[in-house]
């Protein structure tokens, strides 16, 4: 399966966040249902860096999960009749290995690992400066599929 890229407006018809949760500026390549790549250019003018920390500013850990899992999203969303679905996180193991920086390209690459009943089975992998800055093992769902998988309540 041939692969493309998505710029910041059309990867909004596969990703439901939205400014300033929206983490990902660019996905430089998809492959529907297997991987995703791309990145989040990251600025003095981001909102959190003022707050976390005054003298001292780098994006928050759970920022760096959520642009992992926005990358996967995009690596699942991307396949037939799957556009705009929303996810829900269902488990994430993660491991932050350096500080996040204004000034940074936040490099996100992750893939999919499996596809079963609405559950992805991922693993991402972030690189500022090429240097691990964080990594995880995700699971994400989209609710309207997995719904129809679980016993129905009486």
């Amino acid at each position: 399966m041939e692969g493309f890229s998505l710029n910041c407006v059309q990867l909004q018809e596969y990703q439901p966040n939205r400014y300033p949760f929206l983490m990902i500026d660019h996905v430089d390549e998809v492959v529907p249902g297997k991987s995703a790549k791309g990145f989040k250019n990251l600025t003095m003018n981001e909102w959190y860096f003022p707050v976390h920390f005054p003298g001292g500013p780098n994006m928050p850990g759970a920022l760096q999960l959520e642009a992992l899992a926005q990358m996967l999203t995009v690596a699942i969303t991307t396949q037939p009749g799957l556009k705009g679905k929303v996810t829900h996180a269902l488990q994430h193991t993660v491991r932050f290995r350096k500080e996040v920086l204004p000034g940074d390209k936040f490099v996100i690459e992750t893939e999919v690992l499996s596809w079963k009943r609405g559950i992805c089975k991922g693993r991402g992998v972030a690189y500022t400066n090429g240097e691990v800055a964080c990594e995880a093992d995700m699971l994400i769902t989209i609710p309207d599929i997995l719904e129809q998988y679980l016993p129905k309540k009486a």
